[in-house]
Order: C-alpha cells, then sequence, then structure tokens
C-alpha cells in the first residue's frame, strides 16, 4: 500500500470520527493536540485501522503513535501482504 494511500485513508477516519476538515490534517499532525482527540477517540481509531488495514495494535504501539505520520508508518509497516 503506497503512502499517499495510507494519508488519505487516514484523514478520511479522522474526519469522520473527528469532525474536521481533512485538508487540515497532515503527517505532522498530533492527534492529542492537534485535533482534540480524547482515550475513546484514539481507542475507535486504533480499532478502525485494525479492521480496515488488517493490522494488530497492541495498546503499548498504540500509546507512541502521537502523530498521522507514525500512524501510517505503523499501518505499512504492519499490513499483512496482499495474496
Amino acid at each position: 500500500m503506497e503512502r499517499d494511500q495510507v494519508l488519505v485513508l487516514i484523514r478520511g477516519h479522522l474526519a469522520d470520527e473527528l469532525d474536521v476538515d481533512p485538508a487540515a490534517i497532515s503527517e505532522e499532525t498530533r492527534f492529542k493536540e492537534d485535533l482534540e482527540a480524547d482515550s475513546l477517540d484514539l481507542y475507535t481509531l486504533v480499532q478502525e485501522f485494525e479492521d480496515t488495514y488488517g493490522v494488530r495494535i497492541s495498546d503499548e504501539d498504540a500509546a507512541t503513535i502521537l502523530t498521522v505520520g507514525q500512524a501510517i508508518d505503523y499501518v505499512i509497516a504492519h499490513t499483512p501482504p496482499e495474496s
């Protein structure tokens, strides 16, 4: 999966979940500070990422993902290969 594709998909998830303008979301965007996501928002986003991309994100890993770019890196690194 291409980085740009993942960014577009993550922007869509964030825009839907947090009611923000997708154009305002970049790789540097921080979930808590910039998007004002609370712990429930972050939990929901992790679930969506797991369901959409087929990755498993542990609580420990989720706690280290602070920006959209870090989420993209994680998704790309942990997405199972396509059959």
